[in-house]
């Protein structure tokens, strides 16, 4: 896999590319997996271009080939999450339902959870039923300031938390 790191408001993330589709998106702290070599391809210069964006609040949907691995109810899963609006929020039930499994929150929040491709599928979005904050990856910190810059409420480039 190719690798290309970018500096963010929130930290480096790095962007790990399979042929030519964006395959992972580490977050700050994450290590990379065995077998990828930095190699900053078209593909992931134009990743790091628009997470930019995003972080300037200029891009609100990517526009990357993607090839995220996982089973076909997490692919069900990161689809659905993939249709969950700029500044909006889902919750785990609708996201099930989304996928084609009504009833399984639970399970959706575990495939939420091994999403390859946090922002570009954007799974901070997603939240318990009662609209708090659950589990994210990178934090609930983290959560917290893409929701709240994605509704205007935090700076670009100022995480806070």
């Amino acid at each position: 896999m190719n690798l290309l790191h970018v500096d963010t408001p929130v930290g480096r993330l790095g962007l790990a590319a399979q042929e030519d589709a964006l395959a992972m998106v580490l977050l700050p702290g994450e290590a990379a997996p065995q077998g990828c070599h930095p190699a900053p391809t078209p593909l992931l210069r134009e990743a790091a271009r628009q997470l930019q964006a995003y972080f300037k609040r200029g891009l609100r949907l990517f526009d990357l080939p993607l090839a995220p691995a996982g089973t076909p109810f997490q692919l069900a899963v990161w689809e659905a999450v993939r249709g969950v609006p700029y500044g909006c929020t889902a919750s785990y039930a609708h996201i099930a339902a989304r996928a084609g499994r009504p009833g399984s929150a639970r399970a959706a929040g575990a495939a939420n959870g091994r999403n390859p491709l946090p922002l570009v599928t954007p799974c901070h979005r997603v939240v318990g039923s009662d609209g708090s904050l659950t589990g994210y990856r990178g934090g609930l910190a983290l959560k917290r300031f893409l929701l709240d810059l994605e509704q205007g409420r935090a700076s670009p480039g100022m995480p806070h938390g």
